[in-house]
């Protein structure tokens, strides 16, 4: 909740300043969508240029992308593509690692909200 609050300010610089259209946060990650990457690419230094002189925060400059929308958008552990989302790799490694009895319906809530029908159906004769 207090990510919300604080971050409000830039919210409100990027959607009145720029006008962007395209643009989602959830808590301190966020993602900017245009079709013009040499725009993104400019925006990235008054973002951070915003960041640091109002909220005395800054981006991590090995989190910041700049890819075509069919590579698929890394974003809360899954990779959303155009027309689907699947679990990322990294998560459904340490997933596998970690499941037991008292956190299985955790895991099948989080695969719920992506492509992962055959995912489930792994996971769940590991357990059994």
């Amino acid at each position: 909740m207090f990510a919300n609050i604080y971050l409000n300010e830039f919210d409100q610089f990027l959607k009145h300043k720029f006008k962007i259209k395209y643009y989602l946060r959830y808590c301190d990650d966020f993602i900017v969508l245009d079709n013009e990457p040499k725009y993104l690419e400019k925006l990235i230094s008054q973002i951070n240029n915003f960041l640091q002189n109002n909220l005395k925060l800054s981006l991590h400059q090995e989190k910041i992308n700049i890819k075509k929308l069919k590579q698929g958008i890394d974003f809360l552990g899954y990779i959303v593509l155009p027309h689907y989302r699947v679990l990322r790799t990294k998560t459904k490694k340490r997933m596998f690692q970690r499941i037991n009895q008292k956190n299985l319906t955790s895991y099948l809530g989080l695969l719920k909200h992506c492509h992962s029908y055959k995912l489930r159906r792994k996971l769940l004769t590991k357990l059994i």
